[in-house]
């Protein structure tokens, strides 16, 4: 059983930049593929990104793309996600998730861990 923690959000103004932190405890984190996703108020969650065991395949929103970076740190167990350029539309509770299939994958349905969520907030 793998637990996620998610940590690093808050409340930031538009065009500021957060780094959100997902540690994982209990299981193998260098065997998962990791991913970030987002829900906003009254929509359904979404994709942000992923990345692969080793860190050297990561997968992004199109949208997203150039703005939000993915890393891991297999030492620390630990994944990261750093944003730029926030807009208010980057408002949303995040979680991180991890998937033991090792497929990198932008399908909620295909992870089986997650964290508990950061609160993200960018106000214009």
């Amino acid at each position: 059983q793998v637990q996620l923690v998610e940590s690093g959000g808050g409340l930031v103004q538009a065009g500021g930049s957060l780094r959100l932190s997902c540690a994982a405890s209990g299981g193998t984190f260098s065997s998962y593929v990791m991913g970030w996703f987002r829900q906003a108020p009254g929509k359904e969650r979404e994709f942000v990104a992923a990345i692969s065991w080793s860190g050297s395949s990561a997968r992004y929103a199109g949208s997203l793309k150039g703005r939000f970076t993915i890393s891991r740190d297999n030492a620390k167990n630990t994944v990261y996600l750093q944003m730029s350029s926030l807009k208010p539309e980057d408002t949303a509770v995040y979680y991180c998730a991890a998937d033991s299939v090792r497929a990198v994958s932008s399908r909620p349905s295909e992870y089986d861990y997650w964290g508990q969520g950061t609160q993200v907030t960018v106000s214009s």
